[in-house]
């Protein structure tokens, strides 16, 4: 029995996914106003009910945002994001218990399976972050943590995970001047990070889920203050 052929996408999908990648590009950065219909007409060749209907699309997912009588904002460049803006008040506490959702097993798998080019990236990623911390230096610090997360999650080797932590990443970047004020009362920098990296290095996945647990108890115990 031969397999189905799928049927074609319309061509409001179509335009919706260029529209995507034009956003994920950067080529409508987030927090620009999108080009007027008449011109996304000109630009992709159809009518203006795809351009409308591809608009609503990206607008019932999130990306984008309409203003009455100033046209449609780019809102986020990732559906997860913006999924998670339209559907929680992003409470701090909120977005951590997300985080050790997807943060405890991502540590465990990357303990499982990350590569060595993996974990090596994951131990420079946290000795950055330590620095910056030490020095005080917070902004950077605020970059640096995010991307040992990003490293982390990225060595589980599980491309849909990453994807989806991606989303939480670009909600996480909007609060974690909060979290990282909380942390420099203390003037330590959560052992749980360095604890993470040793487990991933030996191969631990229990270890690797005990240390998320711990940093991440820091964290909402820091947001409840």
């Amino acid at each position: 029995m031969s397999a189905a052929i799928p049927p074609p996408k319309r061509t409001s999908e179509l335009v919706v996914a260029h529209m995507e990648r034009l956003i994920r590009d950067g080529d409508w950065p987030i927090g620009e106003r999108i080009p007027a219909e008449p011109e996304l007409v000109e630009r992709f060749g159809v009518g203006r009910n795809t351009i409308r209907e591809a608009v609503r699309a990206l607008e019932h997912v999130g990306m984008l945002t309409p203003r009455r009588g100033d046209g449609t904002y780019v809102r986020s460049a990732n559906p997860y994001a913006a999924v998670i803006q339209r559907e929680t008040t992003a409470e701090l506490l909120d977005l951590l218990q997300v985080r050790r959702a997807l943060e405890t097993e991502a540590a465990a798998a990357a303990a499982r399976s990350a590569t060595a080019d993996a974990r090596k990236r994951i131990r420079r990623l946290l000795e950055v972050a330590e620095n910056a911390f030490v020095s005080g230096e917070l902004d950077s610090y605020d970059q640096a943590d995010l991307a040992f997360h990003e490293g982390v999650v990225a060595g589980c080797g599980n491309p849909l995970l990453v994807q989806i932590y991606a989303g939480v990443l670009e909600a996480m970047r909007r609060s974690h001047a909060e979290v990282t004020r909380a942390l420099q009362s203390t003037r330590i920098h959560p052992p749980g990070h360095r604890a993470l990296v040793e487990a991933i290095e030996r191969g631990d996945p229990d270890a690797a889920r005990d240390a998320v647990a711990d940093y991440l108890a820091e964290a909402e115990e820091g947001a409840r203050q």
